[in-house]
């Protein structure tokens, strides 16, 4: 399990969050008291498959997130009052030109490509 740091901020401000990097996940995840507190509201709701197969609908919106010298938009899942820990999804990452490294556990500046024709 690897995390890194990381700040959201939301209409009411922001805060430092720790992150626990999930490769599987699509979008990343803020706890409730976390996206609360930065004022976040949903956007719109959307369904989600869990890794035992089970689905379920959860709400969704748009958060400025900065990581490792990067930020910008993703958007978020806000998070039940009973989930642990905020997550971090391939979308966020990619949104802002990341990619995780699993052997060093680390972050870095993804290779852009541009097709020119």
């Amino acid at each position: 399990m690897s995390y890194v740091e990381g700040t959201v901020q939301g209409p009411s401000g922001e805060e430092r969050v720790r992150f626990l990097i999930d490769s599987g996940a699509m979008y990343s995840l803020l706890p409730h008291a976390v996206w609360k507190r930065i004022g976040l509201t949903a956007t719109r709701e959307e369904r989600f498959s869990l890794a035992d197969g089970t689905s379920i609908s959860r709400p969704v919106s748009e958060c400025h997130f900065a990581l490792a010298q990067r930020h910008g938009h993703a958007p978020v899942i806000l998070g039940d009052p009973d989930d642990p820990e905020a997550l971090l999804g391939v979308v966020t990452l990619e949104n802002l030109g990341l990619v995780f490294d699993p052997f060093h556990r680390t972050l870095h500046p993804m290779r852009m490509l541009l097709m020119k024709l």
